[in-house]
């Protein structure tokens, strides 16, 4: 498994996504009320919103809990007094590790970030150290077992405007440039094209390979970023092989 793209598979073969449903609302529902805080309610002209709906959508998050967001946004009930800013650092081996942060009180999470670093043989670095390292991008996964024809898929991927088609184990992936994402999505979803995974995201420009106790620390590490409620994303660039008894 290599890279952020497959992180959510990782996650799925871990089984491990159930037990993080509750904080995967709030965090979606902290999104959406920045997004609208940002740019307003209309999704129509405001692609934050957009791309947070569509994740709400993908993860069953109640309307309720969508409809409080937007009005946490607009002002009308109180809540929603975010700062957002990065944190980079680096995991077991010496790999990337670069997060996405939302919070009402800046210092609990800083030590809180800090400390799950250096449990888990990492360390938090300083600003600009590893975000150079990825790039934003669109990214779509098909899997194989539900659409088979790759080499229709690769002419419908490139004639939409995608940057790269990679065929993997099971699946397709799909790269785009993020500025294109959504008239890439909507090619694919006119032609009836399951999604597995259609997100815009950091990906990693190159990856390191870790192997025994150091993969081992490196899935923990991550395991504990994404649970903390207020890590919005965690990207890294880390590479564990299929072979690897971590991935057992």
């Amino acid at each position: 498994m290599s890279g952020h793209s497959k992180w959510a598979n990782i996650k799925h073969k871990k089984g491990r996504v159930d037990a993080i449903r509750g904080k995967v609302t709030t965090k979606i529902s902290r999104e959406i009320t920045v997004a609208v805080k940002a740019g307003g309610a209309d999704p129509t002209g405001n692609m934050r919103l957009k791309l947070a709906l569509q994740k709400a959508k993908e993860n069953n998050v109640p309307k309720e809990n969508i409809q409080r967001a937007i009005q946490k946004g607009q002002g009308t009930i109180e809540g929603g007094n975010y700062e957002e800013f990065m944190y980079e650092g680096y995991g077991p081996g010496g790999v990337a590790v670069l997060l996405e942060i939302m919070t009402d009180n800046r210092n609990r999470t800083a030590a809180d970030i800090r400390h799950l670093f250096g449990k888990y043989g990492g360390n938090l670095g300083e600003s600009g150290c590893v975000a150079w390292m990825f790039s934003k991008k669109g990214l779509f996964l098909v899997d194989k077992s539900a659409y088979a024809n790759e080499e229709e898929l690769l002419m419908l991927a490139l004639e939409a405007g995608a940057e790269d088609f990679k065929s993997e184990d099971d699946q397709y992936e799909i790269i785009t440039a993020a500025e294109d994402w959504e008239q890439i999505r909507e090619a694919l979803e006119k032609s009836k094209i399951p999604l597995e995974t259609a997100q815009v995201t950091m990906l990693p420009q190159t990856t390191v390979e870790l192997r025994g106790d150091d993969a081992v620390k490196m899935l923990k590490l991550m395991d504990a970023l994404e649970e903390h409620e207020d890590v919005q994303e965690a990207y890294s660039n880390f590479d564990i092989p299929e072979d690897d008894p971590s991935m057992q």
